[in-house]
């Protein structure tokens, strides 16, 4: 039977079929031919290196953290200003600001006579640096004239004054306010000094003399307690006050003798100038053991200058013992710093001196205190007796 010719549509589709199949098998034949290529050489680190160079990331634009008012929103022409550079923190190597030092207590002590050698201790504890140290600032003022300290502290002028336990005594009977807070000398510093022509052996014998004092102490106390229990009216003793000038009032005056608070230095000091004489110490006839020198405060401003005053107490307590133990050293530093009390008197006075300092000027001996008061009460020297905290204090004991 013979054969028709296919159908052109059925040859088409079998030519299409046909391209399709060497389509898919002609990349195959490539990859298996480069297959079976040498593997390539490998890489070294011969021929130039080429780095890319990334360009900076654009900085994003800050986000603002509030909504700008309508007047303030940039115009569509308006470039925006650059950001401003911040400044890179350095580390500067530089020594600290010197700190400011606290500001001083400043304290005013007035001393009860001009500079001398009772007055050591105060004199070089406030040029030894040892105030500065403890944040104090003394300020030491000489008086105008014998009675000037209790009144200026009375008037409450100064901090401190230096005065005698009898002034103390005497002051607080008559309605003052003088409180003890430290003691410099604890002998007695009194005496009466008589020219040795007038032959007086002892108070008995003050009827008719003409004498100098230099406080009111030596008119209302000292006086009347020698001569009153000898039968000798106060009134029978002439007395002439002479202030500072106690040896030039015996020299050019035609006085009989003096009571004195410096009885350590004046007997040298006539006796250089031609005046012989001789000292009575009030203590061997009836008046008790008593501080010759002590440090009194205000007392309505004690409570304030508490702290202060003990500072101060510790620094004369460290330059005392100093001057006890080194007396040649301590006479050197005290004639640099108050070249007045330079003279031969005052050097051979200055063991004599040293020896009645208070290593303990804080302490206080509650017990001489009432026997004094009660000793001055009893022979109608002060109208009343007054409590012991009226007069004294140890500063560091409450």
């Amino acid at each position: 039977m013979p054969k028709h010719p296919a159908p052109l549509s059925w040859r088409r589709l079998c030519l299409a079929l046909g391209m399709l199949a060497l389509q898919t098998l002609a990349p195959a034949t490539t990859w298996a031919e480069e297959s079976l290529e040498a593997p390539p050489a490998p890489l070294t680190l011969e021929g130039d290196v080429m780095v890319p160079v990334i360009e900076a990331l654009p900085k994003p634009a800050p986000q603002p953290t509030e909504e700008l008012e309508p007047e303030q929103a940039p115009s569509g022409d308006e470039t925006e200003p650059d950001e401003p550079v911040m400044p890179v923190p350095s580390v500067i190597h530089a020594p600290p600001e010197p700190l400011a030092p606290p500001p001083l207590e400043s304290l005013t002590i007035m001393l009860d006579w001009y500079p001398s050698l009772h007055h050591a201790a105060l004199i070089l504890a406030a040029s030894n640096g040892l105030p500065q140290r403890e944040g104090l600032e003394l300020e030491i003022r000489t008086p105008a004239d014998p009675g000037a300290p209790l009144r200026l502290l009375d008037a409450r002028l100064i901090d401190l004054a230096l005065t005698h336990q009898l002034q103390l005594h005497l002051q607080v009977d008559r309605g003052k306010a003088p409180l003890r807070v430290a003691t410099l000398i604890d002998t007695p510093l009194t005496g009466v000094v008589t020219r040795e022509s007038a032959e007086v052996e002892g108070p008995e014998g003050f009827a008719g003399l003409s004498l100098g004092h230099a406080t009111d102490v030596g008119r209302d106390i000292l006086l009347p307690a020698l001569v009153e229990p000898h039968g000798i009216a106060t009134d029978e003793v002439q007395l002439v006050e002479t202030g500072f000038a106690l040896a030039t009032a015996m020299t050019e005056q035609t006085l009989d003798g003096l009571v004195t608070p410096l009885r350590l230095t004046l007997p040298h000091q006539l006796a250089n100038r031609g005046v012989a004489n001789r000292l009575l110490k009030v203590e061997e006839f009836g008046i008790p053991h008593h501080d010759g020198l002590i440090l009194v405060a205000h007392r309505d401003q004690f409570p304030r200058l508490r702290e202060p005053i003990n500072e101060l107490l510790d620094i004369l307590r460290e330059t005392t013992l100093w001057m006890i133990e080194h007396p040649d050293a301590a006479w050197e530093a005290l004639i640099e710093q108050e070249p007045t009390l330079d003279t031969s008197v005052n050097q051979a006075s200055w063991n004599a001196t040293l020896l009645r300092m208070s290593a303990q000027p804080a302490a206080l001996d509650s017990g001489r205190y009432r026997r004094v008061e009660d000793y001055l009460h009893e022979n109608g020297l002060i109208d009343t007796i007054s409590p012991l905290e009226r007069l004294a204090v140890d500063p560091g004991a409450q």
